[in-house]
């Protein structure tokens, strides 16, 4: 039986991932989960599969869960905070670990599965972009296997040669494609961009997705995000990674080939897929998703992005060639400005604008251990909320002036 440790089991990707194991009971078990504040979600998760350890991160609500599973039989340990996240992805029954919490809060406990040698399925992309040198380091170091959840990176996977070493050059390839949906506004008129309210940009065209991640789809920062994210896994260079906007959704991703050839991997906009083929890895195995029907899609069409519309994706690509510190800065800078867009703090249109000042206000330095990583990360959600007191300030005098 092949023990299965979920980070973030409450997400999306954490609920489509005890749908898979749920589908082959015979050959995976999910033994420890955890959760951020669907305590509810997690109660009923703990009902249904039984882990051996369940964690949240608040002690509060960690008591009640564990009084609720007394109540209910269930003989599942209950820890807090982040030595419950740890323990979740370092759990000896656990040959696999998915790693789905979103955003920095992720890095930790994705670090610790790496340095256990866990098999690590990896759909936190922030632990690529705010610390490439020290998780590949940590991935080395502790002997883990490291296989990508996001569709692009997965259907990259499944494109490369089998057994790829990271040499681009030597496998005869070109370049690395990335698709990108587009997301909500592709064709929405810009001079609109200001009056995007966070239903609309949450409500993404092809995925069921969190809020946080639906929203960096609007903006393309999830691209970008996944660009670095594609340097650190295939150890290719930005001038062989280039992102194609593909609205349909069913071609994930592509890899061409220096004779011409290029092999994409298609299949209907469900997460089951990736989640299935890397939990059977180098096997196959049933995932749910419905059978791609070509005839039915009809047509699939491609645009390159365009930069005054999307401009987080070129603030991603600068961020990863200027290297160091410039990553860290750009994602805790974009947390921090989606995060204030939901709450109705910041327009839509203004998110690109606080990170490139957040990512231009950020020095040069080279990062090279966790420390380093999470004071750069500090700093930058300083300067963001610095950012966001000045421009409402601003807004608020302008106001006034014009009334």
């Amino acid at each position: 039986m092949h023990g299965v440790a979920i980070l973030g089991s409450t997400g999306s990707v954490g609920r489509n991932t005890l749908d898979v194991i749920a589908r082959h009971p015979d050959r995976f078990r999910a033994v420890a989960l955890s959760a951020h504040r669907q305590i509810d979600v997690l109660f009923e998760q703990c009902l249904a599969h039984r882990p051996d350890l369940a964690a949240v991160v608040d002690a509060d609500a960690a008591q009640r869960l564990r009084d609720r599973l007394v109540e209910a039989g269930v003989p599942t340990q209950v820890m807090s905070g982040p030595d419950g996240l740890e323990a979740v992805a370092i759990h000896d029954r656990a040959q696999s670990v998915m790693a789905a919490i979103v955003g920095a809060a992720g890095l930790r406990p994705t670090l610790a599965a790496a340095e256990a040698g866990k098999r690590i399925l990896l759909a936190n992309k922030e632990a690529l972009v705010m610390a490439g040198v020290v998780f590949m380091d940590a991935v080395r170091r502790g002997g883990a296997t490291l296989l990508p959840i996001d569709s692009e990176h997965n259907a990259v996977f499944q494109s490369l040669p089998r057994g790829y070493g990271g040499d681009l050059a030597a496998s005869g390839v070109r370049r690395i494609l990335l698709t990108a949906s587009g997301g909500p506004f592709r064709t929405l008129p810009l001079e609109r961009f200001a009056a995007v309210t966070p239903e609309q940009a949450c409500a993404h065209p092809n995925w069921v997705m969190g809020r946080k991640i639906s929203v960096d789809s609007a903006t393309m920062m999830n691209k970008g995000l996944e660009v670095i994210e594609a340097h650190w896994l295939f150890n290719a260079p930005p001038s062989a990674i280039e992102v194609v906007i593909h609205p349909q959704s069913v071609v994930h991703s592509m890899v061409e080939y220096v004779d011409g050839s290029v092999i994409a991997q298609l299949g209907n906009p469900d997460m089951r897929t990736p989640i299935a083929h890397a939990l059977a890895y180098p096997e196959r195995v049933e995932s749910g998703a419905a059978p791609l029907q070509l005839a039915a899609v009809a047509a699939l069409s491609f645009e390159a992005p365009d930069p005054a519309r999307f401009p987080c994706v070129g603030l991603a690509f600068r961020a990863l060639e200027q290297g160091g510190a410039a990553p860290v800065a750009l994602n805790a800078a974009n947390e921090v400005a989606v995060a204030r867009f939901l709450e109705g703090a910041l327009t839509f249109d203004r998110i690109p604008a606080l990170v490139e000042a957040v990512v231009a206000r950020t020095p040069t330095t080279a990062v090279h251990d966790l420390d380093a990583v999470l004071e750069v990360d500090a700093g930058a959600r300083r300067a963001a909320a610095a950012w966001l007191e000045k421009n409402n300030a601003v807004r608020v005098a302008a106001a006034r002036a014009g009334a």
